[in-house]
């Protein structure tokens, strides 16, 4: 997949999977591994055997797989599902497997409670393995599919040609109304200082999240025209303090650039499957908020990348 193909794909992943039930996980992730692996086997339950500690087996490398969709914050419940499928799966299939693997649906990682049964049950099943299976992997995996196959697990297109030339103001109001409805409520922040140059090098903003960015900044001067027309002179300024209290807060939890890309764009698209054209939008006014500097460092004054900085980016 294309450069466009990547970021779409990411975004629509990430959108399915923020409220995906645990059903649907555990076919998305069937899905998925039938795709890659033509030796997996998909197990349902039945009758009073249920699914005897598996909901799927890669056959060739010994892995018995089991799938969580936590959307709760009872973690005892998740902790008693993994001992359950466990315990199971070590009485009704003890020479069956040498890994015992979890997909989970959470984009944050695992809960520290749940990391520390994963180690107590890597003590008990040694010399067998326990592994987690997490966004990284997930995207990982999905990355390595062709373009059709892609589309047959999103159940979306992703176009291949280049629609930003496309782009209008019309397209982008509805966005802006609707982060002007959602707006935080912000006390005026430090003055904003002027950009620099060298701020995408700063932040180490490189590969699909540089290219984004690059790609909303050709055509953010329609946000500005947006806020222009509007008859609240101060409304662009508002949503820019709302705007930055988010990004700050979203920085606090983490300084990866691409989960705080992600993190910006699902804030402005919502939970709303994302279209090509929806997705441009948003990178538009990220670039917006990026040039205005409401997001991302800005460089010391006087600080210049070196060589091996610029090769890099």
């Amino acid at each position: 997949m294309d450069f466009t193909q990547r970021m779409l794909a990411r975004l629509t992943l990430r959108s399915q999977l923020s409220d995906m039930p645990g059903e649907r996980f555990e076919q998305l992730i069937h899905h998925l591994l039938s795709l890659l692996h033509p030796d997996f086997v998909a197990v349902r339950t039945h009758g009073n055997l249920g699914d005897m500690g598996a909901d799927g087996l890669l056959l060739w490398e010994r892995e018995l797989w089991a799938c969580y969709s936590p959307q709760t914050e009872n973690i005892s419940k998740i902790k008693e599902k993994f001992r359950s499928d466990l315990d199971k799966a070590l009485e009704k299939r003890p020479g069956s497997f040498d890994t015992f693997r979890f997909a989970i649906n959470d984009l944050k990682g695992v809960h520290p409670e749940l990391s520390i049964l994963m180690s107590e049950a890597q003590d008990k099943l040694r010399p067998r393995q326990v592994l987690s299976y997490g966004w990284h992997h997930l995207w990982a995996d999905v990355m390595r599919l062709d373009q059709l196959a892609a589309e047959d697990l999103l159940g979306c297109p992703l176009p291949i040609q280049d629609k930003t030339y496309g782009i209008g103001l019309t397209d982008l109001e509805a966005l802006l109304a609707r982060l002007g409805d959602q707006r935080q409520t912000a006390e005026p922040l430090a003055a904003i200082p002027d950009v620099n140059k060298y701020k995408l090098e700063w932040n180490r903003l490189t590969g699909d999240v540089r290219g984004a960015l690059m790609q909303g900044i050709k055509h953010s001067h329609l946000v500005e025209e947006y806020y222009a027309g509007l008859a609240a002179p101060d409304e662009g300024d508002q949503v820019a303090r709302g705007f930055r209290v988010y990004y700050d807060r979203t920085r606090d939890r983490t300084d990866d650039q691409e989960k705080l890309w992600s993190a910006l764009q699902e804030y402005i698209l919502g939970n709303a499957n994302p279209s090509l054209s929806s997705m441009y939008c948003a990178w538009i006014v990220i670039a917006h908020f990026f040039q205005r500097c409401d997001v991302f460092d800005v460089p010391p004054d006087g600080w210049v990348p070196n060589m091996a900085d610029r090769s890099s980016s």
